[in-house]
């Protein structure tokens, strides 16, 4: 055990210690004068290294993997630049002996790759100059720098994605997490990259000038120092200094390469090669055509026949092998009836429930919901129906998911009890890009409402989402807009999911952690009936049941005194004030009220009945509306909670007149604990 942990520690060591070695060593080249040979082994290295980052790019699935490539490019741009000084410095002491002074390698890429003529020699590095400064390294550069901008100009949009992803039960915290994690990640890499191709750009201007430094240099001191004649000069330091700025420019091509094809990937989980066959032989027409156009090239007189009748029918080939890869089974159809099949006995069976909650689907929706097929939208919905029935604290029962052939093709509707409360139309293969209320442009689509929410949304294309994330759209697909649909229905209308079925299981889970209270409260004080009344009270003003223990305790305490289900719930209210209150306005001491003007709660309050009821004129509870939907609005501009808070007799009817207010928040006096400090924001008159 102790040799395995010392070996353990012993390959820590080596491991960390790789890149302090590989800094001295270019600070050593910049030093300290290098053999031949050594010139040989590092340049040989710098081209192996350079080939693996080229290789690392093409083959990593999305961009983030290679998130070192930035530190990666910087170390391996300061590599090749102590190597050009090393270089530099044995050409110019040992050029005056002949071609192979600086090592095999810049020999031969001085005579073999030019062929001993300094003039191609020329030609050549300024042909891969230009190549890698004018048209590589300065494309990528504007990409990397546009990429960068948009990166982080979608990055608020691509977090409320995750919001609605969230919020639809599609993904939990976890993964929501990670995802957060991601796009921070993506925007810091874009960043970085911007920063790094400025790396790429500088090497290729130290290229040109070394060349000309040394060309310079090698002339001065070869017919000076060691009187050499001038052509002999030329011949030597030039074939040395070209051989070296090949050997330089090489590696600099392929990681300014690695570059561009990095900050012009697609964040996909495939890689290049996967992408390109995905994408450009994914239809066999246009090889189709290629290859037609190419053959009737091939049948001119004094074409290379050979060449291009041999391409055209390779083209040919692999369409025919594309257009055989893609032929898809025909669809099954959704129903098979027989009109003459004959008809059995009626029976009680015959006479189908009504679905407590249930989703229709035109019949172009059906590939969403076909679990055969691994319809997305299937498990959307169990998503959304976990994270419910975590929240609200009772199962949310199945929903019952049908065709429905008299609906709109792209159409879907969602019922409760077997009456609808929505529906609208997607469109399957389309995005639904949605307006949070900034945007930086206008996309092209189809104009639509989110049903959710009711937001200005685009139907875009799936090819336009990384654009419409840029511009700040946040882009769900069409199953996530069917499930927030329908989650944020079921949470609306949550009072009517409960049941006698339901409250029965929750009062059986409660008895077998609290048998005595379960019956003590019912059947002996409580009938189910009135218990399962109150429990659809607080749902119907939000209020969750996970703390149902004490709820029960709170009807064990009054249901003695009142069996009346408003007189209960406002006494569970009271017991449930300081949860009411976190989930209304958080941990902070300070709790934003408004109230009402004196003398409307008077009035209010001789006008209140018994029974919650309060009679007022028409007017009077429009006018009243108006002004609590503004002081709402404004105090969810100012990032604030809006609580109204009134007498616990005028707070049943206030709630209930004033549900439809987004955001506002109806409490007593009696409900708020007494750890809060109340602050009076404004009065309603």
């Amino acid at each position: 055990m102790a040799d395995n942990k010392n070996s353990g520690y012993m390959s820590e060591i080596v491991q960390g210690v790789g890149l302090p070695l590989l800094l001295l060593a270019m600070l050593a080249m910049m030093m300290i004068p290098l053999p031949p040979f050594a010139l040989d082994a590092f340049f040989t290295f710098n081209i192996a290294l350079s080939l693996s980052i080229l290789l690392t790019s093409v083959y990593v699935k999305r961009p983030l993997d290679f998130g070192v490539f930035p530190s990666i490019l910087l170390v391996v741009t300061l590599l090749r630049l102590a190597l050009n000084i090393a270089s530099t410095r044995v050409v110019l002491l040992n050029g005056h002996s002949g071609t192979a002074a600086a090592g095999k390698v810049i020999e031969a890429f001085g005579e073999f790759v030019v062929g001993g003529n300094y003039a191609v020699g020329l030609v050549i590095f300024a042909i891969l100059v230009i190549i890698n400064f004018v048209v590589v390294t300065k494309g990528a550069g504007r990409v990397s720098e546009v990429s960068a901008r948009f990166t982080l100009d979608a990055m608020p949009g691509k977090q409320m994605a995750i919001d609605a992803d969230l919020n639809a039960g599609v993904i939990d915290q976890e993964t929501a997490r990670t995802r957060r994690q991601e796009i921070g990640e993506e925007a810091d890499f874009y960043g970085s990259m911007d920063g790094a191709s400025k790396f790429v750009r500088g090497d290729a201007i130290a290229g040109i000038l070394i060349l000309f430094i040394n060309i310079v240099g090698g002339l001065i001191i070869g017919t000076s120092q060691h009187d050499l004649s001038f052509g002999a000069a030329v011949h030597n330091y030039t074939l040395l200094t070209i051989g070296d700025g090949l050997v330089a420019q090489i590696p600099s091509l392929l990681l300014s390469t690695a570059v561009a094809i990095i900050v012009t990937r697609v964040s996909k989980s495939q890689d290049m090669r996967q992408q390109v066959s995905a994408q450009l032989f994914s239809d066999p027409r246009t090889l189709i055509v290629t290859g037609a156009i190419v053959g009737i090239l091939g049948l001119i007189p004094g074409m290379p026949n050979f060449a291009f009748l041999s391409l055209a029918g390779m083209c040919g080939l692999l369409a025919m092998r594309i257009a055989k890869r893609n032929k898809v089974p025909p669809e099954p159809e959704v129903r098979n009836t027989d009109p003459d099949a004959a008809l059995p006995d009626l029976s009680w069976h015959d006479v189908d429930p009504v679905d407590l909650i249930g989703l229709e689907v035109g019949y172009r929706l059906i590939p969403l919901v076909d679990s055969q097929r691994n319809g997305p939208l299937v498990a959307r919905i169990k998503g959304v129906r976990k994270k419910l029935t975590e929240e609200l604290g009772f199962l949310i029962s199945p929903v019952h998911i049908r065709d429905n052939l008299d609906l709109q093709p792209n159409a879907y509707r969602i019922s409760l009890a077997g009456v609808s409360i929505g529906e609208s139309e997607v469109h399957i293969d389309k995005d639904l890009a949605i307006n949070p209320g900034q945007v930086f442009g206008k996309l092209e689509g189809v104009a639509t409402k989110d049903p959710a929410f009711d937001l200005e949304a685009v139907w875009i294309d799936s090819a336009q989402r990384e654009e419409a994330q840029m511009l700040g759209y946040t882009v769900v697909d069409p199953a996530t807009v069917v499930a927030t649909h329908l989650s944020q229905l079921l949470q609306t209308n949550a009072h009517e999911l409960l049941g006698h079925e339901e409250c029965q299981q929750l009062m059986d889970r409660l008895a077998t952690v609290s048998p005595k209270l379960v019956e003590e409260l019912t059947p002996k004080l409580l009938p189910m009936s009135v218990v399962t009344r109150v429990l659809q009270n607080l749902l119907e003003e939000g209020i969750r049941l996970k703390n149902i223990r004490k709820i029960a305790e709170t009807l064990a305490e009054h249901g003695s005194r009142s069996q009346d289900p408003d007189v209960l719930s406002a006494a569970v209210r009271v017991s449930l004030g300081r949860s009411i209150v976190h989930n209304v306005a958080g941990t902070g001491p300070d709790l934003p009220v408004l109230t009402l003007d004196p003398e409307l709660e008077r009035i209010l309050n001789e006008s209140a009945s018994e029974n919650g009821n309060i009679g007022l004129e028409p007017g009077m509870v429009e006018r009243l509306h108006e002004v609590l939907s503004e002081k709402a609005q404004s105090q969810e501009i100012a990032g604030e909670p809006a609580v109204l808070l009134v007498a616990p007799l005028v707070r049943p009817w206030m709630a209930r007149m004033m549900r439809n207010i987004r955001n506002l928040h109806v409490l007593a006096y009696n409900e708020i604990p007494d750890d809060k400090r109340i602050q009076m924001i404004g009065a309603v008159s």
